[in-house]
């Protein structure tokens, strides 16, 4: 058996084992920090329009078929008559039984919206929204369903004993108009039809929902707004 110094055997530098750990270690740990580095200036960099409706822009129009009864079809989302893929007749123009009008809820009052996915606890949503309606008649409240079929939607219209409007966007048109990111995503919606500050992303306690109602009255109100009634 050779020794490490006997011919034929050429161990290297003695040190040459330790340096290479060293290196690799360092290539590593440098890897780490550019990785890190990357994240932090995506985060950062995000544009503003990943967070849904910017406060002040105009809400996208949309008709979306009711969960319960509403007509067959996918929603619709055009701006004009014969706005191709988008649909053939404006959707401010789609009224009638079995429609969410978004156009036709934001001329009436103030509108709160949620979007959102069947799935986990995100429906839960439904029941919050239909609590503040209860309590806060001068706002429109709703939801729609995205990428999500009329039949299940339907069922849990019915175990939840919903009044509030539930609509279905079966093709997810509206993830893409509303930037949707979170599940749910609750707009604020002016009478007229701007956003009234950021949305709110993910599930908020009562009380923050009841917060930004109780401000997106008072911000109606102080734009001139009154309720029919008053």
């Amino acid at each position: 058996m050779s020794r490490s110094g006997s011919p034929g055997f050429d161990a290297g530098p003695p040190d040459a084992g330790i340096a290479g750990a060293r290196y690799s270690r360092y290539v590593v740990m440098l890897a780490a920090i550019l990785l890190i580095a990357f994240t932090v200036h995506v985060a950062l960099g995000k544009p503003k329009g990943l967070t849904g409706v910017r406060a002040g822009q105009p809400i996208p129009p949309f008709a979306a078929p009711f969960a319960l009864g509403g007509p067959p079809g996918e929603v619709d989302v055009a701006t004009h008559a014969d706005d191709g893929s988008a649909g053939k007749v404006a959707a401010c123009a789609e009224r009638g039984a079995g429609i969410l009008n978004i156009c036709e809820l934001y001329e009436r009052g103030p509108v709160v919206l949620a979007l959102f996915f069947d799935a986990g606890s995100c429906a839960g949503i439904l029941d919050r929204l239909q609590e503040l309606a209860n309590s806060f008649p001068q706002v429109g409240f709703a939801a729609v369903a995205v990428k999500e079929g009329p039949a299940p939607i339907a069922r849990l219209v019915r175990s939840k004993h919903l009044t509030i409007p539930v609509g279905i966007d079966r093709e997810g048109r509206l993830a893409g108009l509303y930037t949707m990111v979170s599940c749910p995503q609750i707009t604020f919606i002016y009478p007229g039809g701007a956003a009234q500050g950021a949305p709110l992303l993910n599930m908020p306690t009562r009380a923050q929902l009841r917060a930004r109602v109780v401000e997106l009255l008072a911000a109606s109100r102080a734009r001139g707004w009154k309720p029919a009634h008053a």
